[in-house]
């Protein structure tokens, strides 16, 4: 085999192992970790197939007629090692936390997801100032929605809102102002439970949201993101 073959060979190997890491754990082929470890032998993987190409290429005996597998091989390697390195980027500059509310103090509390959660590795109580803190310094964007519209029209939105985001309806009460949903990731199929809560103020209304992920210590920033979104969906 052609050096050049090698190099090139290191680098498909990198893409798909990334390639199944996600789909492989959604499907319950293997658990998230068993993902999450996927992703980094992709990373260094490619990191070594572009390594291994970028010398070849220097080299003008290697070089020679082989230009165009070790141009492929050196920018497949680097499109694979990216992705999962600017996802430890992204990680690494956000709270390290899964359970994001807009009320920090009085958070909506999951009642009809609990026994869905029951075997999930992260709780369903909130951990108080202990988490509290790290989202005031990371979100501080996120905090309570306050709306002319009575609380019954706000339910009725912020239940469209839901659907419309695609998120799976488990309870939706409208005497207590309640719905509770979960959404489903993309890629790796991680599970986040939501809960919405709307109270009346005045002639107008509060909603308040929580997301929060089953697995995982840190979400990355979707729960937030997914917060954001609704909110968005709702003003």
């Amino acid at each position: 085999m052609k050096i050049s073959k090698i190099a090139f060979s290191i680098a498909v190997v990198a893409a798909l192992l990334l390639f199944v890491a996600g789909p492989g754990t959604r499907l319950g082929m293997w658990d998230f970790s068993m993902g999450f470890m996927l992703m980094r032998s992709a990373l260094f993987a490619g990191l070594s197939a572009a390594a291994f190409a970028l010398v070849l290429l220097v080299i003008p005996k290697t070089r020679a007629g082989n230009v165009t597998m070790l141009a492929a091989a050196l920018l497949v390697g680097l499109g694979t090692a990216w992705v999962p390195w600017n996802g430890y980027q992204t990680a690494t500059s956000l709270p390290f936390i899964h359970d994001i509310t807009t009320d920090t103090v009085d958070p909506p509390l999951f009642v009809a997801m609990l026994p869905i959660r029951a075997d999930a590795p992260n709780p369903p109580e909130y951990l108080g100032e202990e988490i509290a803190k790290q989202q005031r310094e990371g979100y501080p964007d996120i905090e309570t929605l306050v709306l002319d519209t009575p609380a019954d029209e706000t339910f009725r939105k912020a239940l469209e809102a839901a659907e419309d985001m695609g998120l799976e309806i488990v309870a939706a009460e409208p005497m207590g102002g309640r719905i509770e949903a979960t959404a489903t990731t993309l890629w790796f199929g991680f599970k986040d439970d939501v809960v919405i809560r709307i109270t009346t103020d005045g002639a107008g209304s509060r909603l308040d949201i929580r997301s929060k992920s089953r697995v995982g210590g840190s979400d990355v920033g979707a729960n937030a993101a997914r917060i954001r979104r609704f909110i968005s969906e709702i003003g």
